[in-house]
């Protein structure tokens, strides 16, 4: 029963993505200048951070292939150059795809080893029953961490860290030193109720673990960039961190009684945080099942 009700959780993620791979053509993409050299650009997959300056531009993440000229041209349009760095914040296809154009153009990729040690193989993802094929050399970090490193680029000290077992088992995040903007990747979705990607190593105590220190490195000016959604601040992470605690805690106590993942779901642990956050990618009742599937394994 776990194993069909996190398919349907997979297959609610990834049907939107199938439905629209086809019209890439049609995908506008949006650039926010933030602070600093620092912009954030929207179109479909993950949300791209960059920086661009006197030493060049600095892009986190890619989204897919087929935005890659699209993503060019908004970057040229900031008048800084080529591409000379790409952080990914994990190995998920929409935030890494455009690796192997901007790889093929001489791009350094960076990101944490276990991103390299996923892309290099085929991966079969249980609960979709769907295999990921390894990504091309081109499209492969060739400079991976351990726990972080840090970029002196634009005028900024850029803060690329790990957040252990958080959407995946390779997050990062990066911190904008003087322009005071942190990009999240997954860890953050305004979107809805995040991914968390159990079966590539994800945990709802990770995310919050990953909220935590962003909050440390946060202040009432802080712009933070979310994987997926529009931009949030302190206050807005501050609410996300208190939902995850909530749900997470609602969903052990649960479990810890002995209750089934169906009475789980019909106890509505989610319920004061459905208005807001369960109009995403995923129903309350299949968010709950993923975090049942975390947290009961």
């Amino acid at each position: 029963m776990r194993k069909f009700l996190v398919i349907a959780v997979w297959g609610a993620l990834a049907a939107p993505l199938v439905s629209k791979a086809q019209d890439f053509d049609q995908v506008q993409l949006r650039t926010e200048a933030l602070a600093g050299s620092v912009h954030a650009i929207f179109g479909r997959g993950g949300n791209i951070g960059v920086s661009a300056g006197e030493d060049g531009v600095f892009l986190i993440d890619d989204q897919f292939a087929p935005l890659s000229d699209k993503i060019k041209a908004e970057v040229a349009a900031l008048g800084a150059g080529e591409v000379r760095f790409i952080v990914n914040t994990h190995w998920h296809f929409d935030h890494t795809g455009g690796n192997e154009v901007f790889g093929g153009d001489g791009a350094l990729i960076v990101a944490h080893h276990n991103v390299r040690e996923r892309m290099s193989v085929d991966q079969f993802i249980e609960a979709f029953d769907r295999e990921v094929p390894a990504s091309p050399k081109i499209a492969l970090p060739v400079v991976t961490f351990d726990d972080g490193v840090t970029f002196h680029l634009n005028g900024d000290d850029i803060r690329v860290v790990h957040v252990p077992q958080a959407h995946t088992d390779g997050d990062a995040i990066v911190y904008f030193s003087a322009a005071n903007v942190i990009h999240a990747g997954d860890t953050v979705w305004t979107s809805g109720y995040p991914f968390i990607d159990v079966g590539s190593g994800g945990s709802v105590d990770g995310v919050i673990a990953a909220a935590d220190l962003m909050l440390e490195l946060s202040n009432g000016d802080t712009q933070i960039i979310p994987g997926h959604g529009g931009l949030t601040d302190r206050a807005g992470l501050t609410e996300y961190r208190d939902m995850l605690v909530t749900v997470a805690a609602a969903v052990r106590r649960l479990i810890d009684e002995g209750k089934s993942l169906e009475e789980i779901q019909a106890a509505k642990p989610t319920a004061s945080f459905d208005e807001k956050w369960g109009n995403g990618s995923f129903t309350p009742e299949r968010w709950v099942a993923l975090i049942y599937q975390d947290l009961g394994s």
